[in-house]
């Protein structure tokens, strides 16, 4: 089995290690660095349950392999706060029904930090257009909308 060396900087850090050829990203990041936020739900790019942002963009890291990440900067839910030190956006999904199962969440909260970090005003239908390729089969969307409103709106008042 052929394995090749990568660095890449994850949640801040970099990360030195060899890699499969065929290992997808989303296996690295939970397998490799233990990094289970990054959901695997349809290995398809479907679910965005596995999203991730890389170099700054929002990928889903089921159809990334590890060695393409190699150079990149790689963001998961766990670089957006702590348990004691939650970011603005996970309290905003806390308070506003954002989540249920929590399965997709982590996908959700990293398209919503792309999001606001390229809008910080989206009104309800921007929302729901970068929303547009994760799924959620529990909340019916309005929480995770109005979450990601109200995060939008403590971000730009500084609270």
């Amino acid at each position: 089995m052929t394995r090749h060396p990568i660095s890449l900087t994850v949640n801040g850090e970099v990360i030195t290690a060899e890699v499969r050829s065929a290992q997808l990203l989303s296996d690295f990041l939970r397998t490799e660095l233990a990094l289970t936020g990054t959901k695997r739900g349809c290995e398809t790019g479907t679910c965005g349950a596995c999203s991730v942002t890389m170099d700054g963009d929002v990928v889903k890291s089921c159809l990334c392999l590890a060695v393409q990440a190699d150079g990149a900067v790689i963001e998961t839910v766990e670089g957006l706060g702590t348990h004691d030190a939650p970011s603005a956006l996970q309290r905003a999904f806390m308070e506003h029904g954002g989540l249920q199962c929590g399965y997709c969440t982590p996908g959700f909260l990293m398209v919503a930090k792309d999001l606001l970090s390229r809008n910080h005003d989206p009104d309800e239908a921007e929302i729901r257009a970068a929303l547009s390729g994760n799924l959620c089969r529990c909340t019916g969307y309005q929480g995770i909308v109005d979450a990601i409103a109200a995060a939008a709106k403590e971000l730009r008042h500084g609270h």
